[in-house]
Order: C-alpha cells, then structure tokens, then sequence
C-alpha cells in the first residue's frame, strides 16, 4: 500500500463553464493521476470495463440527462491529459467495482443546534491531490466540496449556496446495473436547492450504482440518511443521534446484497457504542467520534499504513447547523485544529473557505 508523509490539504476557487471547471481540477490533480494513480491495480481493473456494453449505455444516460456534466468530465480529461473514455469509467468505479478504496464515516446529531461530521476515508497515495474546492459555475449552485484527482465533485463531503449539506459514504452494493453513474447523481444534487430536492432527483433517475447520504439544511426540520442501490431507496429523517459507516443499515435494505468489510463494521459498531453512552451529542462530541483510535486494529480515525480495506482517514468536516446559518470546520491528518472554516448564511454571501494556517 502506497503511504505519504502527512499533507496540508489544499484550497481551489475555479470558476467558469462546466468544461473549464472540469479542466482546472484535473490540471490541479494531473500530477497525483500520473505519478501514482494511473499505476494502481485499482485504475488498471476499472478501465478495463470501457468498451463493455454497460459502460457505453452510462454515456448516453449522462449525456442526455446531464449535459454540462458531461462536458465537466471532457474538461478533467483533458485536464489531467489522460483518455477520456478512462476518466470516465474512473468515475463508475463504485458501480463497476465494490471493493475501490471508497471509505468513509459519518456522525449524524439532531437537535437544536444539528451536526453532521464526516471522515473522509481514501486512497492515501491520492493524498496530495485532493483539495477543498470552491466551485462557481457559470450556470448552477456555487459550492464547496473535497474532491480527489481525476474525479468530478459530489462524492465526499460539500455545501452548497442554499445550504444543503451533503456527506456521501460509498456502498459496496453487489446488485448493480444499469443507470446514471452514483458519482454523476451526487454531483447533479450539488445543484439542487433544498433536500427535499435532492430525494425527488434519486427517486425519478436511474441509478446504477449505491451510496449512503446525509443531508441537511438549516431552514430544514430534519436531517436526512438516505441509502440507495440500484434497485432500492430509503430515507429516514435523523430524529436520534447516529452514525454511518460503509454499509446498509436501514431496515428497508439491510438484506441487499452488499460486501461488509471487516473495517465498515468495526467502525459502525465503536461509533454507535460511543454515541448511546455520551452525556452530550454536539460537534465536539462528533469530532471526538471521528478521531477515535480505540480500536487499534480497526480504527475510525485510519492512518495505518497496511489498512484492510487499502484507505487513510484525508480529511475530516464538521457542519453545525443553526437556524439560518452552517458553520463548517475541515481538518486534514496533520493537525487536531481545523485547517479551513466557513460559513454559509444565504445565497447572497456564500464565500470560499478561509485557510486557519494562513
């Protein structure tokens, strides 16, 4: 497994047309795509796929369907300099294939003050080119996501300038087929203005592939923990606190078949143990959660250079939701202080992340 030294994760603004948004995040991660990515087991079994029937089918349905997105991945092609077809089926890979380095945890906490937080689990030899990306389109929402080279924003943790708050937390579903590619259905939610939008767009698109989503915002009674398969969709609104790991747990569709790793379990069991004995459930208590090492073998917070399932914990969010107002708080590996932080009030004053190590 590939390991790095510790990274200070970077910050983009681009702005533009969907092609030039496109082509700025592969500029920005071309280096990583070549030097590393390109070379992985990972890339070789996936771009192996992109001529069979189904991929070819992806093409047309993102095509018709969504356009500028399309376009966005013709920029990070050609941004990043590698052929089209292979970015991307480099962005189906979760549809293609369940078991990419695709972690994540997620700590939902209702309430007054509502919070969720996120670790962001990847690739460690990606590292270096990930970023926190300000993205203001020409056409479409302003927001800000993490994001990893030679992939379109949507798949991590962002806010967009209505204020949804979205964390996303890969599903290792078994029972894939054919639709839209997961990563271009949460990157079309970037665009929508509430979560009720959000939920309309999984229930009337094709979906090929499965992921879990928490979604928020503030003006908005409840935060949502939305599974989805090929076959399948379920939403609940947060009404206690949770967490969420790699894997289905609602009782809608805990019976589809999926793949469980040994870490997805170990990390749901620990956080919910840690969540029904706190005295609290507010972003400190969420980011301890995030951090936690008690487990050695398998812990929430992954550093470990031979993890089981090939991922390191690249950077972590914590969103607190008040009324009308998010507050934000991105820490990356090298510190237990946030390395950004943000605000979203309304749409008038969305701003790009302030850099706290300026």
């Amino acid at each position: 497994m590939f390991t790095e030294q510790p990274h200070r994760l970077a910050g983009l603004d681009i702005s533009g047309t969907p092609y030039e948004i496109g082509h700025a995040l592969g500029r920005h991660g071309a280096a990583v795509a070549h030097g590393y990515l390109v070379r992985t087991h990972g890339w070789a079994a996936v771009t192996g796929f992109c001529d069979q029937p189904f991929m070819h089918r992806a093409h047309i349905l993102t095509q018709t369907r969504f356009p500028q997105f399309y376009e966005e991945l013709r920029g990070l092609a050609d941004g990043l300099e590698l052929p089209f077809d292979a970015v991307f089926a480099w962005n189906c890979r979760g549809d293609i294939r369940a078991m990419n380095p695709d972690g994540c945890t997620t700590v939902q906490l209702p309430g007054p003050s509502r919070v969720v937080a996120h670790n962001e689990d990847g690739d460690p030899g990606l590292r270096a080119g990930c970023a926190l990306a300000t993205v203001r389109p020409r056409q479409g929402r302003r927001f800000t996501a993490f994001v990893y080279p030679a992939s379109i924003p949507g798949h991590t943790f962002s806010l967009n300038d209505a204020g949804v708050v979205m964390t996303v937390n890969n599903i290792r579903s078994l029972a894939g087929g054919d639709g839209l590619p997961r990563m271009v259905l949460t990157r079309a939610l970037l665009d929508c203005g509430s979560t009720a939008q959000c939920v309309e767009m999984l229930e009337t698109l094709p979906r090929s592939g499965g992921f879990h989503l928490t979604l928020a915002r503030p003006v908005e009674a409840d935060s949502l923990s939305v599974e989805f398969t090929h076959g399948g969709l379920s939403v609940t609104p947060i009404v206690a606190p949770g967490a969420h790991a790699n894997h289905l747990v609602h009782d809608a569709m805990r019976s589809a078949p999926q793949t469980v790793t040994q870490s997805s379990r170990a990390r749901q069991v620990r956080a919910d143990s840690l969540i029904a004995r706190a005295e609290r459930h507010d972003a400190g208590l969420a980011l301890e959660i995030l951090r936690d090492t008690q487990n050695k073998a398998l812990p929430i917070f992954r550093t470990q250079p031979d993890d089981p399932d090939h991922e390191n914990t690249l950077a972590s969010a914590v969103f607190t939701l008040g009324q009308d107002r998010v507050d934000c708080a991105v820490y990356d590996n090298t510190s237990s202080t946030p390395c950004f932080r943000f605000i979203c009030r309304t749409e008038d004053d969305f701003v790009a992340p302030i850099p706290c190590h300026a």
